[in-house]
């Protein structure tokens, strides 16, 4: 069941924090990413997020990424959404990035804070800033701080929602009290997506109006089948059976300290191979695919 959204309709449902494929000898393979792209619309995801950290956004050129952005959005073509992720270790790198993806036609841009700098949250009110007024379409924020190294709390998402541009968080702390504490300071100026693969259930029972998932690389229907009970058919009951049934898989790669890996492994398994991570990380053992595979 897909929503047809476009830049003028609220962003909701799950969408995919997409694979970048590559090729056996290390390439970005753009025909895969069409191809898989074209897969995860099928399987009914209603956005893709391109260059997010599943996306390997930090092991590509800027020509690569740009090219990624393009391909993305033809691939597209208008059935979904495209929020691009544009994060760097800089306010300016962060902005030709953004203004980048905006030209390229994306409906939105996923941003984190910029990376080992470890900005305060003053000097962090100010980086976002200047990327609000740069660009003119959503900002999802992006509360990752095991992989950012800064937490942004509830009360600085407040202040961050004042910006027009910020519309939306992927809060990822794994912390489902931010969930309410977010919809309680920022009521109707903030929608929340869950950002952990293991948390939805609580994230949606508690006014989460969509999720951003890696592993929905792998298992797209099963989260799409999740959000439509909790979200649409508003049935927790029913929600929460199917959610137990589901949630051995998505532990299995949420905390198998190998994230990426597992996840393009898992695409493998799947029947939709997208190729191995780019170094420093290594593709999963065989012991691990075979672990994965017997889970999955």
């Amino acid at each position: 069941m897909s929503i047809k959204q476009n830049s003028n309709t609220p962003f909701k449902g799950v969408y995919t924090a997409l694979v970048t494929p590559m090729t056996t000898d290390g390439e970005v393979d753009y025909n895969t990413l069409g191809s898989f792209i074209d897969h995860m619309i099928d399987q009914g995801l209603h956005g893709i997020i391109p260059l997010g950290s599943t996306g390997e956004f930090y092991a590509l050129t800027d020509a690569e990424r740009e090219k990624v952005v393009h391909a993305t959005i033809e691939a597209v073509d208008h059935r979904v959404p495209v929020v691009v992720g544009t994060n760097a270790s800089s306010t300016q790198k962060v902005v030709e990035y953004s203004r980048q993806a905006e030209q390229a036609g994306a409906e939105g841009l996923l941003l984190a804070p910029p990376y080992y700098s470890l900005p305060t949250m003053d000097e962090l009110l100010e980086h976002f800033r200047t990327v609000n007024d740069a660009v003119g379409i959503p900002i999802m924020l992006y509360n990752y701080p095991g992989r950012a190294g800064v937490d942004m709390l509830p009360e600085f998402i407040e202040s961050l929602a004042a910006l027009e541009n910020v519309k939306y968080v992927k809060e990822s702390t794994g912390d489902v009290t931010r969930v309410s504490e977010i919809i309680r300071r920022c009521g109707d100026q903030l929608e929340v997506f869950c950002g952990g693969d293991t948390v939805a259930l609580e994230s949606f029972a508690l006014g989460a109006t969509g999720w951003v998932g890696g592993i929905a690389n792998v298992l797209p229907a099963e989260h799409v089948e999740l959000y439509n009970r909790c979200v649409v058919q508003k049935d927790m009951e029913s929600a929460r059976s199917y959610y137990y049934e589901i949630l051995p898989k998505l532990d299995l790669i949420e905390n198998s300290g190998k994230y990426t890996q597992f996840v393009k492994a898992g695409c493998a398994i799947k029947g939709h191979p997208v190729g191995s991570p780019r170094m420093p990380l290594l593709p999963a053992t065989p012991a691990e695919v075979e672990r994965l595979t017997a889970g999955l």
